[in-house]
């Protein structure tokens, strides 16, 4: 698992690349969160993730939650169809909007 940050339009972009399970998540937790949360508004590229496990999920939905205590707001960005489908069966689309690239989800700050 990686973690890469740039910008798009103005607005962090924080990329994950890998899989996001419980090993994935040990290499790139204290690095994601950094990034994540080291200014207000960020988007979370899922582009590059294959596999989302529940421990994934937690980390991505702390992170929306610190962005909020933040006065910002994290947006998740271009998953596959399988990660889509995880993060609608566990209702994370409903917490954390969701947008099909990060220049859509630019879009939305």
């Amino acid at each position: 698992m990686t973690v890469a940050v740039d910008e798009v339009r103005g607005v962090r972009r924080v990329s994950l690349s890998g899989r996001l399970d419980a090993d994935g998540l040990r290499s790139v937790e204290d690095e994601f969160h950094a990034a994540a949360t080291a200014e207000p508004n960020v988007i979370v590229d899922l582009s590059g993730v294959d596999f989302l496990a529940s421990l994934g999920i937690r980390m991505l939905v702390a992170a929306s939650q610190d962005q909020e205590e933040l006065g910002g707001r994290l947006v998740l960005a271009g998953p596959d169809a399988m990660t889509m489908r995880i993060l609608k069966a566990t209702g994370i689309d409903q917490l954390v909007p969701v947008h099909a690239t990060s220049d859509d989800a630019a879009s939305a700050f």
